[in-house]
């Protein structure tokens, strides 16, 4: 059962559904860094002064374990950076997505020289030939990418981000599976430009609903490709907190594959794999039946004070195959 801050009893529960009726669309279907402990792979100081995304100072790349307050032992580049991989890669073989705007916010870790390794498996480290030629760098077959948001040593701002990019470890998969599992989910009110207030979460990414689902539901209709696209916002243990949101707005459903997912108004709540950097909407009106959530568990422009001066909000949804078995959501 989710928990919030604040206890929600059945009768405030109640008294939510009618905060439901306030939209009038159709209800259609900063952390620190530490080097790792000593002993056995052991990781690495990180070198004062050495922040941001700047060029190693010599002919060569590193990779350190180091201890990342909040994420746990995650890969660092030789100034302390943390090092990212990409779900929509391939390690078998190894293959890199991320070209053009993505690997503008996502810059790869590219080989300089020799690769150097503190606390890593010589063995695990390989290179992948990037679209562009340049050689990138692999652990695991993982490609390995710097967040442009990241500005100092430590930063590890990039976790989570999308649902589809992740710290990484030693052995090039994703760090702090555990300590994200246990965490706290945060939702907060806020503003995207040119749509205005939505909710997004711990990680500043937008948050959206589908219109194939309903607000009385009791699973989602997006899985499988579908979840990929847009990874459900899920209830991690239970635990959310919100800020700027009507607790009686809060609630769960089961999905297909068991677990619990974060619904708002009714309306479970996703990310888009799109969405690169928060403040990112590239997801609002997806096929006409993906939008912005509110933090009224509204879409976006679905108001009472706007819908006035608007077509019905799911016009159109009809017409459009988003979910329906094919390959576009």
């Amino acid at each position: 059962m989710l928990r919030t801050r604040i206890a929600v009893s059945v009768a405030a529960a109640a008294a939510g559904l009618a905060v439901l009726t306030a939209c009038s669309g159709a209800e259609t279907a900063q952390p620190v860094i530490a080097p790792a402990a000593a002993g056995g792979t052991g990781g690495g100081q990180i070198a004062n002064g050495q922040v941001g995304n700047a060029a190693p100072a010599s002919n060569e790349s590193k990779l350190v374990v180091a201890d990342v307050a909040n994420v746990g032992q995650v890969l660092t580049d030789q100034n302390g950076m943390t090092l990212y991989r990409f779900d929509k890669d391939t390690a078998k073989p190894p293959k890199s997505n991320c070209d053009g705007d993505c690997a503008k916010a996502w810059p790869p870790m590219l080989a300089t020289g020799d690769v150097q390794v503190q606390g890593v498996d010589k063995n695990l480290v390989g290179k992948v030939t990037r679209s562009d030629g340049t050689e990138q760098i692999t652990v695991g077959g993982w490609a390995l990418y710097r967040y442009a948001k990241d500005t100092k040593a430590g930063d590890a701002s990039g976790q989570g981000v999308g649902g589809a990019w992740y710290a990484a470890n030693a052995k090039g998969g994703k760090a702090g599976q555990a300590a994200a599992e246990a965490g706290v989910v945060k939702l907060s009110a806020s503003k995207i430009d040119g749509l205005g207030d939505a909710i997004v979460d711990q990680n500043g990414m937008t948050l959206y609903l589908f219109t194939k689902d309903t607000k009385k539901a009791k699973t989602s209709a997006c899985n499988g490709d579908c979840a990929k696209t847009w990874p459900a916002v899920l209830s991690n243990n239970g635990k959310v907190e919100l800020q700027g949101i009507d607790s009686k707005l809060l609630g769960s459903i089961k999905r297909a594959d068991g677990t619990e997912q974060v619904t708002i108004g009714g309306w479970p709540v996703y990310t888009f794999a799109k969405d690169l950097k928060p403040g990112d909407a590239n997801g609002m009106g997806v096929n006409g039946t993906w939008f912005v959530i509110e933090p009224n568990g509204c879409k976006v422009g679905t108001t009472p004070s706007t819908a006035a001066n608007q077509a019905p909000a799911d016009s159109g949804a009809g017409t459009s195959n988003s979910g329906s078995g094919g390959t576009t959501y």
